[in-house]
């Protein structure tokens, strides 16, 4: 059952064949779907024009478990562009429901870090990472997020170099990309060691809809000490 008591729209459905560039093993096979997304929902109309209002979108996806030829399951990865002064849009999730680990990497992979979550936990994507989400569990990942929506996704760093600068294996492994010249150890976190989200309130994630806790969202340069 979705973690979700509001209205659903028809979702979207992520295939292997659109992911199978960034897979470890190009050659790997599955018929079902690897994730389903959810955008743009809302519990009410009031928070929806609130949302739109700030130029926000809460999403929610699902990841089944699975290992697509011994790698866990994934999605496809992408860097957010920077905002109208120069710096890179950030986002946040919640896991809502299994676990879940975050693999975000500058663009040239001189920093990469893994950031590990479970039911309840927030992550923060900082501005000029990207970021990949691996349910590396035996239960459905589902998870929340919410983005600006003043730009569109950039998958192109991902597509270009066949996947992330690692891929996470069966029994959590991390696996260097060989089409990374260069790729910096991975740092490892819990999510809960995030100091930035210390200064959110505590809760779900969707009660932070209709407060003045999300401006970080789309003015990042606003808040220098959220990213420090």
């Amino acid at each position: 059952m979705l973690p979700w008591d509001g209205p659903l729209p028809v979702p979207q459905l992520r295939t292997i064949e659109e992911i199978r560039g960034v897979l470890m093993d190009k050659s790997c096979e599955c018929r079902a779907p690897l994730y389903s997304m959810y955008r743009d929902l809302a519990k009410s109309k009031k928070d929806r024009d609130w949302l739109r209002g700030e130029g926000l979108r809460y999403d929610l996806t699902v990841i089944p478990p699975r290992t697509l030829c011994g790698e866990y399951v994934k999605t496809k990865g992408h860097h957010h562009p920077p905002n109208g002064k120069d710096v890179p849009y950030p986002e946040i999730y919640e896991v809502l429901q299994g676990e879940a680990h975050y693999l975000l990497q500058t663009r040239d992979a001189g920093e990469v870090r893994l950031v590990k979550a479970d039911e309840g936990d927030l992550v923060l994507v900082p501005p000029g990472f990207g970021h990949v989400t691996i349910n590396p569990g035996r239960k459905t990942l589902s998870m929340a997020n919410i983005v600006s929506t003043r730009f569109e996704s950039d998958y192109s760093s991902y597509e270009r170099l066949h996947g992330a600068a690692y891929f996470e294996v069966k029994g959590g492994d991390l696996v260097r990309n060989p089409n990374y010249p260069r790729a910096a150890e991975i740092q490892t976190y819990k999510a809960r060691e995030q100091v930035a989200l210390r200064s959110l309130p505590s809760g779900p994630l969707y009660n932070l809809i209709g407060t003045g806790n999300l401006g970080f969202l789309n003015h990042p340069e606003e808040y220098p000490d959220l990213f420090s």
